[in-house]
Formats: structure tokens, sequence, C-alpha cells
């Protein structure tokens, strides 16, 4: 399918983030040479006016049916940044969304690829999540307000494809962790707070490591590299608007999770763990055979080896 970039322009929200960065790294092995990222500093994509401004600057002198956009951007956090900035994380990702595959139908954009988020799903959703579950139940409230917004994206496409034959995808990935992740303490996820904590705590000599909740929660993980080939192969190959995950089929329970980090980053002290904080969403594991069906997308990397890379990456990049 390489020569599906072959005179595309491709316009990446999100390109210079975590995931992102991956995206352009793949687009430009395919083949894909124009390539947009518009920038924070230059755009503010809750804005309708620098919304139209982006598309004013990326379709001049090109068809717009020749125009893919992979909308990744998003305001994002871990449970303490959802719980201090719940109406934050609703509004910027609505507005995002809303108004970038709005204005894309209105100038005849050729394809829109939304991606969704795990935390889309009810809380209380059976274990794997399907993807005809999505509507069965509210979302976990630690972040429900971030799940919502980026849901509406899902009715948005589903009904702009039905009214008006748009052609836009959504996809739902779950939790990413990899190399050139978040490891700031305030922000970050729980995979790299951990290996940033271990290995910190490890050098103090500390004989204990905390980790919120009980550990009794599981999760699945998708290694950085293979979510951003899922994106590209999606967009090239699928063109339906019913929602797929992206996953890779493995659940792990927090407490196994913190061991592994532990043992992979050399910390020889106690793991304690806090059941004052909250624990999140009870399990988390996906369905992942739709990807494989619609468009022949599977994981090539294991959940240790990704671990390892993501270690190795952080320690090599600390300063």
């Amino acid at each position: 399918m390489e020569n599906f970039w072959t005179g595309k322009k491709v316009v990446v929200t999100g390109g210079a983030g975590f995931l992102g960065s991956f995206v352009i790294e793949k687009l430009k092995e395919r083949g894909a040479t124009d390539i947009y990222i518009p920038l924070i500093e230059e755009y503010d994509l809750t804005n309708s006016n620098d919304v139209s401004r982006l598309y004013d600057t990326t379709l001049e002198g090109i068809d717009p049916a020749n125009m893919v956009v992979i909308h990744l951007a998003a305001n994002v956090g871990g449970i303490g940044a959802n719980r201090e900035r719940p109406a934050e994380f609703f509004y910027d990702n609505l507005m995002m969304g809303v108004e970038l595959i709005h204005q894309a139908w209105q100038r005849g954009v050729g394809k829109f690829t939304a991606i969704g988020t795990v935390c889309a799903y009810p809380k209380f959703t059976p274990v794997p999540f399907k993807e005809e579950d999505l509507w069965i139940g509210y979302p976990e409230e630690t972040n429900a307000p971030y799940g919502l917004a980026k849901k509406m994206l899902l009715v948005q496409s589903q009904s702009y494809r039905q009214q008006y034959g748009f052609n836009s995808i959504y996809l739902l990935p779950v939790n990413l962790y990899g190399p050139r992740d978040n490891f700031n303490l305030e922000t970050s996820h729980v995979i790299p707070a951990l290996i940033r904590k271990a290995i910190e705590a490890q050098e103090r000599g500390d004989k204990e490591l905390v980790v919120w909740g009980d550990g009794s929660p599981t999760r699945e993980f998708l290694y950085v590299e293979d979510a951003a080939e899922g994106i590209i192969v999606a967009t090239e190959k699928y063109n339906d608007s019913e929602p797929v995950n992206l996953g890779s089929g493995y659940e792990i329970p927090i407490r196994d999770l913190a061991e592994m980090i532990t043992r992979l980053t050399g910390f020889e002290g106690k793991l304690v763990f806090d059941t004052e904080k909250p624990n999140g969403q009870p399990r988390r594991g996906l369905d992942v055979s739709r990807a494989k069906e619609y468009f022949g997308w599977q994981t090539q990397v294991s959940f240790e080896e990704g671990m390892r890379r993501t270690i190795e990456w952080y320690q090599e990049n600390r300063e």
C-alpha cells in the first residue's frame, strides 16, 4: 500500500508529540513526502478560526481530495491530572475534534483518521472490551470527561459519514508506552512514572517504592511503534466509521507491572501499595480481533521487549 501516500498531503495534529513522532517516521518510510505538523505555538486547535487558518494554509494549491488528516493531538494526563482539570480535558479534546472534522468535511478533505481513547469505555465493560460495548454504561469517573469528549468524535465520524458520505475512521488505542514517552511525574502515565521512580529510588538507596492503589487493577499496554503502524495501516486500508480497537491483547495487573519494572530497572527495595489512592478502572483489556479482520494489523513487539527498550531509552536520555 506504499503508493497510497503518493501525491497525498498529510496533516498530522500532535505530530510533534510522543505517538506523533513515530507516525511521522512511518509515513516517511512509506513514501509520504508532503507532511504538515501544526505546532501548538502556531495554532490553537480548540479555536475555529485557527482551524480554518490551518486548512487555508495546508489546502492552498492542492485538491482537497488528496489530503489526509490524522488527528492525534489531545490534552491528556494520568489520574491525578484528570481529577484536577476535568473541565479542561473535556473542552479541549471535544472542541479540537469537532472543529477539525467539521471543517475537513466542509472543505472536501479526502480522509480523516480520528484517534479515540480506551477511557471512552464504560467502567464495567466486560473484558475483553469489544467495540460494540462502548455504549453500555458510563466511563470510569476519574477520566470520564476526557473519555466522553473523545467518544463524541466517534458520533461525529459516524453521523458525517451517514449524512455526507465523509470518509472518516475512528481508532481506539489502549494505553501507549515506549521510547520518548512523557516521564514528568506530574503528568505521566503509570509506566513512565514507575520507571522513573524505580530508577531514582535505587540511586537514592530507598528501601521502599510507593505505587498508587492496591495493585489489583489490570491494564493493557501497546508499544508506541506498534500503535503508529496500526494507525498508518488503518488510514491506508480501512474506510468505515465502525470503531476499531488497537491493542496488544495482553492484560497485566498493576502489581505484576510494578514487579517487572523493579526487576528490569534493578530496584532492590520493597514495593508498597498506597490503598488511599484511587485504583481507576478495575480491569482493562481489549478484544483486538476487529483490527486484524478489517485491515490486517496486529502487534509485533512483546510487552517485556517493549519495556526493555523503554527503560533503555530513558536511561540514555534522562538529561
